[in-house]
This record gives C-alpha cells, sequence and structure tokens, in this order.
C-alpha cells in the first residue's frame, strides 16, 4: 500500500486499519507507528494508536512488543479492557502466567458478563495455582538444599550433592526466580573465601553463571549483589576448572545483556546493546584495566584476553574500536612483551600461551578497522610504543620490543612487516644477533624467523642474515642452536612445495630435518625446545622428501603428538603446519594446460610436483597419521581462537576422512565435536573443509553411532551448507549422500533438514546431469519422504511428482530404484498423490518400465505403485486397469516365487483389489472378464 504525504495521526491510523483487514501486518506496524510518532501528547488518541499497534505485534507474535505498548497505552487509560485482553495475552506467551492472570482477573472484574475472558480465566487459575504449588515445593527444598550446601558441620558428599542439586534448580526458570528472591547469591559469595573444596567452588561460579542467563534483570541483580570484580577475583586462579567457569560466567553476563547465546550462529542485538550499554562498557573496562594486572595468575590472563578475542569482531557490540580508545592495544603489546629472563617483582604472570593468545587478540582488532583513519589510529598506537621502547637507553626496552615485533609478525602480519620495515629495524635485530649475549642472540632469531614470512623477506634475509645463523648454530646453547635451526629451515623451505628449486645444496633439507628430530626427541631440560624443533619440521615439510623421512619416523610423529596434545598455543602453528603438510591439506593451485604451455612460451618458471607427493605416496601417509592418533592432537589443538589454524585443522580432519578406515578413528577420538565447532566458527573454506569431513563420516557410518543424541541434528546444517553451486561437485555428492543416511533415522532428522532449508536444495541437484549426483539426490529424496510434512509439499501445486515419475524411467539404474520407492512411498502415504500421477504425461510408460523390468526388487516397486493406486479410489483404478496394466499384471503373477520373490503374489493381490471392486471378472464369471 502506497501512501501519499499524510501529516495527520488519524489518516495513519485508519490506514493502518485497513492493512490490518487484509492481512498485511508489516505495513499496517509502519502505518501505526507513523501515527504514533506525530501525536506529541498523551490522550485518547496516543492510546489508541498503541493499542491499536499491540495488535498487530500480537499477530506478528512479537510479545514483548505487545506488553510495552500496551503498558503506554494503560498509563494512559489503566483500565482498557482491549489493551489489558492483548497484554494478557502476551504475557501467557511469555509464560508469566501470574502477571497474565492479574489481567484476567481485573477485566473479569470490570465485566462479570465477558465470555471470552472467562475460559482464559479458568485456564490460567489452573497453570497459577499449579505453580504456587510447585513453588511451594521448590521453596521447601531450596531452603533444605542451601541449609545443607553452606554448613561447614555437614558431610562432604551431602554438601557436593546439595550444591549440585542447587545448580540443576537455577537451570530452571521457576527455580531461577526462587533462587534470586533467596539469599543464594550471597551465601556463594560468602563460601568462595572460606571453602578449600574446589568442587563446591566451581560448581558455585557455576550456579552463578546458570542465575546471569535467563534475563538482563535477574543478571542485574545478581552484579548488584556481587559485582563485576568478584568475577575477576575468582578467575584469578592456577586451577583451570576454576578460571573457565569464572570466564564462562563473564561470557553469560555478556550474552545476556546483548541478547547473544553460546553458539556461534547467534549475533548481538544492537536494541538490546544500547540498553544496556551501561552495563556491558563496565564489562569492558574491567576486562581491559585487568590485561596488565600484577596479580592475576598466567592462566586467568589468557582467559582475559580471550574473552576480549570471542568478542571483538561484533560490529554491534564496537568493542575493536573501543578497545583502541582504552588502551588495549598498549596493554596487549606490554603482554607480548614479557620475558622469562626479565622476571622481576613487578613482572606480570604468563602462560607459555599468553604471547600467541596477545597476537592473535591484536590481529583481531587490526581486522575490524573498517576504515582508513581507524586503521591509521591502530598503527599510530603501535608506532608510538615501539618508537618510545627503541628510544630508551637501556638494553632491556630494546630487547622487549624486538620480542613485540615477532609477536606482531605472527599475529597483525601487515603492521608486523610495517613495523620491521622502518629504517634501522632489521639493521638492530641483525646486531643483536650477532652478539655474545645470549638473551639477545634468542630474541633476534626468532624476530629473523618470523620476518622471514614472505619469498621476497626470505629472499633478503638470505643475503644478509644467513652467515649469521649459521654461526648461532654452533652456540653451546640449546635455545639459541634450536632457533637457529628453526631460522635456516625457514628460509631453505621458502620455495615451498617446487621441486625443482633448492634454495641450499642438495639434501640440506634433511640434514636439517634430522637435527629438528633430535630436538624433538631430546630437548633436554628445556621444554619450549621441543616447540621450536616442530616449527623447523612444519618449513621443512614442504619437501617431499622430508616427508617421506618424518612419516616412517614413528617416534618423532609421536613426539608431536604430544606435544600437540599439551594445548600449548604457542606450538600449534609447528605442529599443524607439519600436519598440513604431511596431508598435502594446504590450498593447491589449479594449473590449466593453456595457462602451462603459455608458461613455457614466454620462458616462465613452471613449479613440479615432486615424484613422492603423488596421491598413494599422500594416502599412505595420512593414514599412517591416522592410525598413530593424530585425531587427539587435533582435538587438543581445536581450542585457538585462530580463525587460520582452525581452517589448517578442519583440513587435517578432511585429509583423515578422506580415507573410510580412519573414520571410526576419528569419531572414537572426539573428532566430531571439534569438527561441528569447526563447521561454524571459522573461515569459509575452513567451515567447508570440516562439513566436508563430517559428511564423509556420515556417509559410510551408523549416524546414531557416529552423531549421538542432539548431534544427529546438529550435523544436518553443515552438510545442507555444501549444498550450494559454489561448492565443488565432490562436495554436493558427500553431502547428498551423507544427508540421505541422516533423513532415514527420525521424523526430528528430517524436519531439522526441512528447517535448514534442505528440501529446495536436494530438489536442484535432482535435475543435474551429473549420474552420481543425480543418484544421490534422488536417494535422499526417498528417504525424506517418509516424513508426512513431504509429502503435503509433494501434494502442492508443483511439478514435483512429475519429475519424480521421470527420474523412475532413468537409464542409471540406481536412480530408477530410488525414484520408484520414491513413488511407492508418496502413492502409499497420500490417495491425493495416487489421483495426481496422472498428470504426468509419462505415467503409463513409468509403471511399464519398472513393471517389465528384469529385476524383481523394481518390478516389485512397481507393483507397490500399482496396487495403491488400485486401493485409493474406484476411478483411479479403472483408469489404470483399463490399459495394458492389466495383461502386465496376469503375467507377473505366473512368475516363479524362487526367482522373483513377492512379485507374483503381490501382483494376485492387486488383480484380487480389482475384482473385489468390480472392475474385473476372471473368466468363468457370469459375465465377461473387463
Amino acid at each position: 500500500m502506497v501512501i501519499s504525504e499524510i501529516e495527520d495521526s488519524e489518516q495513519y491510523k485508519e490506514q493502518g486499519n485497513e492493512a490490518y483487514k487484509i492481512g498485511n501486518w508489516d505495513e499496517a506496524l509502519s502505518l501505526y507507528t507513523k501515527a504514533i510518532n506525530l501525536v506529541k501528547e498523551d490522550g485518547k488518541e496516543l492510546a489508541t494508536y498503541y493499542k491499536n499497534r499491540a495488535a498487530t505485534y500480537l499477530k506478528l507474535e512479537n510479545y514483548e512488543e505487545v506488553v510495552n505498548d500496551c503498558d503506554k497505552c494503560l498509563k494512559i487509560f489503566p483500565s482498557d479492557p482491549k489493551a489489558l485482553y492483548r497484554r494478557c495475552q502476551a504475557l501467557e506467551q511469555l509464560q508469566r502466567y501470574e502477571e497474565s492472570y492479574r489481567d484476567a482477573t481485573q477485566i473479569f472484574k470490570d465485566d462479570p458478563n465477558n465470555k471470552t475472558i472467562q475460559p482464559i480465566l479458568e485456564r490460567l487459575y489452573k497453570i497459577v495455582h499449579e505453580r504456587e504449588r510447585k513453588n511451594a515445593q521448590t521453596s521447601s527444598k531450596l531452603e533444605s538444599m542451601m541449609k545443607l550446601a553452606f554448613d561447614f558441620t555437614e558431610n562432604k558428599d551431602k554438601r557436593e550433592t546439595a550444591m549440585n542439586n542447587l545448580l540443576v534448580l537455577a537451570r530452571e526458570n521457576a527455580g531461577s526466580e526462587l533462587m534470586i528472591k533467596s539469599t543464594v547469591v550471597q551465601e556463594i559469595r560468602k563460601l568462595m573465601k572460606v571453602e578449600k573444596n574446589k568442587e563446591m567452588i566451581i560448581t558455585g561460579i557455576r550456579i552463578i553463571g546458570e542465575l546471569c542467563k535467563h534475563s538482563p534483570e535477574k543478571t542485574k541483580i545478581v552484579l548488584r549483589d556481587v559485582g563485576i570484580p568478584w568475577f575477576l577475583e575468582i578467575l584469578d586462579s592456577t586451577y583451570e576448572k576454576q578460571v573457565n567457569a569464572a570466564q564462562y560466567c563473564l561470557q553469560t553476563i555478556l550474552n545476556t545483556f546483548s541478547g547473544m547465546k553460546n553458539k556461534t550462529d547467534f549475533k548481538p542485538d544492537k536494541e538490546l546493546v544500547k540498553k544496556y550499554e551501561k552495563e556491558i562498557g563496565l564489562l569492558l573496562s574491567c576486562l581491559v584495566n585487568n590485561i596488565t594486572s600484577r596479580i592475576i595468575s598466567g592462566i586467568s590472563r589468557d582467559a582475559i584476553i580471550e574473552l576480549l578475542l570471542k568478542n571483538v569482531h561484533y560490529s554491534a557490540l564496537d568493542w575493536a574500536i573501543q578497545l583502541v580508545d582504552q588502551g588495549a592495544v598498549e596493554r596487549l603489546l606490554e603482554c607480548t612483551s614479557e620475558l622469562e629472563e626479565y622476571k622481576y617483582e613487578s613482572a606480570m604472570n604468563i602462560t607459555s600461551s599468553t604471547s600467541t593468545i596477545a597476537a592473535v587478540c591484536l590481529a583481531r582488532i587490526y581486522e575490524n578497522m573498517y576504515y582508513d583513519q581507524a586503521r591509521e589510529k591502530f598503527m599510530g598506537k603501535i608506532e608510538a610504543y615501539v618508537k618510545d621502547k627503541l628510544l630508551s637507553p637501556d638494553l632491556e626496552s630494546k630487547v622487549r620490543v624486538v620480542v613485540t615485533i615477532t609477536s606482531l609478525l605472527r599475529g597483525p602480519l601487515d603492521v608486523g612487516n610495517a613495523i620491521i620495515g622502518k629504517e634501522g629495524v632489521m639493521q638492530m635485530i641483525l646486531v643483536m644477533a650477532n652478539t655474545d649475549d645470549v638473551l639477545q642472540q634468542k630474541v633476534a632469531c626468532e624476530c629473523i624467523i618470523a620476518a622471514a614470512s614472505k619469498v621476497d623477506k626470505a629472499k633478503a634475509i638470505i643475503g644478509q642474515g644467513v652467515n649469521i645463523l649459521k654461526k648461532l648454530y654452533t652456540s653451546k646453547d640449546d635455545g639459541i642452536r634450536v632457533r637457529a635451526l628453526v631460522g635456516l629451515c625457514k628460509l631453505g623451505s621458502h620455495a615451498g612445495s617446487d621441486a625443482s628449486q633448492k634454495p641450499f645444496a642438495e639434501g640440506s633439507n634433511l640434514k636439517l630435518a634430522e637435527a629438528c628430530r633430535r630436538f624433538l626427541l631430546h630437548p633436554g631440560k628445556d621444554m619450549s625446545i621441543r616447540k621450536w624443533a616442530a616449527e623447523g619440521l612444519s618449513y621443512l615439510t614442504l619437501d617431499a622428501e622430508v616427508k617421506e623421512k618424518l612419516i616412517e619416523d614413528r617416534a618423532a610423529l609421536q613426539a608431536m603428538i604430544e606435544l600437540a596434545k599439551t594445548g600449548d598455543q604457542s606450538c600449534l602453528y609447528g605442529v599443524i603446519t607439519t600436519l598440513v603438510n604431511l596431508c598435502n591439506a594446504y590450498e593447491k593451485q589449479e594449473v590449466l594446460p593453456e595457462m602451462l604451455e603459455l608458461a613455457k612460451f614466454a620462458k616462465q618458471h613452471i613449479p613440479e610436483n615432486h615424484e613422492l607427493d603423488d596421491p598413494d605416496f599422500v594416502t599412505k601417509r595420512i593414514v599412517i597419521l591416522g592410525k598413530e592418533g593424530v585425531t587427539s592432537a587435533l582435538v587438543a589443538l581445536s581450542k585457538t581462537e585462530s580463525q587460520n589454524s582452525r581452517e589448517l585443522i578442519s583440513r587435517v580432519f578432511n585429509a583423515l576422512c578422506s580415507e573410510q578406515e580412519l573414520r571410526g578413528i576419528v569419531v572414537s577420538q572426539g573428532g566430531v565435536k571439534v569438527l561441528l565447532a569447526l563447521s561454524s566458527d571459522g573461515t569459509e573454506k575452513g567451515k567447508v573443509h570440516a562439513s566436508q569431513a563430517l559428511a564423509r563420516i556420515a556417509i559410510t557410518m551408523d549416524p546414531e553411532v557416529a552423531f549421538p543424541g542432539q548431534r544427529c541434528l546438529e550435523v544436518i546444517r553443515p552438510l545442507v551448507s555444501l549444498l550450494h553451486p559454489d561448492r565443488s561437485g565432490l562436495e554436493n555428492f558427500e553431502a547428498l549422500m551423507g544427508l540421505c543416511n541422516i533423513a532415514q533415522v527420525s521424523e526430528a532428522a528430517r524436519q531439522k533438514i526441512l528447517k535448514e532449508g534442505g528440501l529446495s536444495k536436494i530438489d536442484h541437484y535432482l535435475f543435474e546431469d551429473h549420474e552420481y549426483l543425480c543418484r544421490a539426490a534422488t536417494q535422499c529424496m526417498t528417504n525424506m519422504t517418509m516424513s508426512p510434512e513431504v509429502v503435503k509439499i509433494y501434494e502442492g501445486p508443483n511439478d514435483r511428482l512429475k519429475m519424480m515419475v521421470s527420474l523412475a524411467m532413468d537409464e542409471d539404474i540406481d536412480t530408477l530404484m530410488a525414484a520408484s520407492g520414491c513413488l511407492a512411498i508418496l502413492t502409499g502415504s497420500s490417495q491425493k498423490l495416487c489421483s495426481k500421477i496422472f498428470e504426468s504425461k509419462n505415467w503409463l510408460d513409468c509403471l511399464q518400465v519398472l513393471m517389465a523390468n528384469p529385476k524383481a526388487s523394481i518390478q516389485y516397486r512397481g507393483l507397490c505403485i500399482v496396487m495403491n493406486i488400485v486401493e485409493s479410489s474406484k476411478e483411479n483404478a479403472e483408469k489404470l486397469i483399463s490399459t495394458n496394466i492389466m495383461e502386465i499384471l496376469m503375467a507377473l503373477s505366473k512368475l516363479p516365487d524362487e526367482t522373483h520373490p513377492k512379485v507374483a503374489k503381490t501382483a494376485e493381490e492387486v488383480l484380487k483389489a480389482a475384482e473385489n471392486m468390480g472392475i474385473i471378472k476372471r473368466p468363468g464369471g457370469n459375465d465377461d472378464s473387463s
């Protein structure tokens, strides 16, 4: 409905009424809002407009807004019956039964003869009184549980059981309401100060987290009782489970105030974020201020940075800009510069992962600087920090700034390259590497390794620093030697997988790999040496000869897997990149024959693949890795927040799942849970690889075994996402096959496929020319038709049934069998479809093809379709029998049961059904047979 310029609110209301009458709710909503905006004073008109808009919101099932508008109307006219009635309906839908009952009671008091409200009042009365009864019971239970849980004289087991019961109660909406009104929060706060039992502490923290889950109002009450600083206090622990529980609580608070959930596909609600801007801002400020706290533990610091990392990319929160403004960039840089060698009383506690997590956080902030001015501001903060350290006369500042530059090169690479490109910076690093001071050598060596990230830079460093690295490799300090070794490995591998280029002499890479192996197996007292050895191998394993040497070395593989199982984020890159290289799971550029000829003509260098990278060798390496237990390493490393690293993990998982014999191992070692997470959160390519791995598992394993319980439904979304034109034919095919298996599990699975838009996507592939894609889609659709809802869709005004009739005559025998099975299910489920099948021009040809097929299983499917049509109605039966189908039935009824089981019997049953309807008479009757 188009409206000309109207400034009269009453006209807008009338137009809104017209739109409401014809069911155009969105238009009505817009018009009533315009009417409201034109009224400047409270009065009868404004109350009517709010009341009308509330009715529209009710139709749109936006019950919160119904309550808001009715509240505004009732503020003007406290007893308006329509506003009370609409608010009563909305409150009932929101399960706010007591408030709904209050409104219904008010309506009844004002108008005792109102017949509409009476059944509602009766229904609500029962609900409210039942809730009161349950609340009384729950209140009694709550009181007894609190007595046990917070009484230190009670038995330990009884206290733990009582605390766990409180946790269960906190997860229920009604239970949480009672707990919020009680003193549970204050008691837990007191408990934390004196409790020695760690399990009691963790359960207490989880209870607080659950109470913060249900609504912003409840969360505000919790924060009023304990405050955000209290959460940071309990976060400060060296006990990982406690840190995780506190971190979860803080994330829950943010989720509640911003409308998010602990799922990757949920985003903040802009209106909620604006409403609770103050609370969210306070949470952010507390987190930022504690990044560089000198009193918290290392894992607590990591948890704080991870909270920023998880939420910085949400544009609705706008945390990236705020972090730059609030000094978080400088604080993160300070974390990256922390060194064990400079351990003062005022030094920060860090873990081996702190620098890596801080670097990733800086990278994520930089990625969210969407315009030039913001990026310049970010760069200005970095440059000012680096300049301040460089201008400081003491050596410690220069060492720290080199460590920071190394982290930048591992995080926001463009920023790191810009800093190291500044005049004199690289020269200073090379001078430090050439000194006799072990610490300077160590940090300079690490920076050289990080700086050689691109071929052009690697070439420049080969010219300037290779001799320095060789000299450092002769050091007596293992820490220096292994770092110099990694530098040489990185420089020696800058040609990538191109077998025709060798930066160093023939056989050098194998010698370097052997040196890395020694450090990996025998790291001595410094366990970080293993991490460096793994990183060296990550560069060298681009060489096919090194891959083959390493895959045969079971001791080295196990050492690398054990290193990964520690979950240390600083060893992530080395281990996962080595695994990607061994599986050849890296991105491969497709080389078209025409481009190859053109390159030869232009005398351009053409990369060559090594014969040891042929598919047979790659498959052998993948199988060995799978059987050595590499899945457990991937599971441990998957906790990273780095999107690129998550993509690499997905690639290795997909490579493992490409081998059927390894899929069971991936499932048994916890790979499915990780793959589900990777398929929904990560880079686009990473999500595709994870989804394809899940599809491969779904194809060859029983879905109920591979994806038990709720996971069977969770796996559907990633599989449906592969049914996209941008995905490869193999990805499409595997997704269809996986969905086919899942669709036969349960009606819940079929409903989930429908909800995710899977049916229309499966439909698309029925029209594919590719034989395998068409076959897989047909088989998948056959299982989908077991859903009554899909049957209804086929009954609608569309050509889906005609398409299935055509597919039942396909040259591909498997497609034909699936389509005929689909027709048998559809005609057996719907009388309407038995009639609709005659709309196809090919229905008779289809039935003849099926019933005349030499395969007994196909004949039987054809007979089932015929039986369904005959039994559907006399009219349909007559239409069918009037063709040559009866002769075919007679012939089939004579076939021997040994070669064609069920065929003769079913044909005879069809004939009997037709005879019972009076459509045919057997020879020997009073009349001639029809």
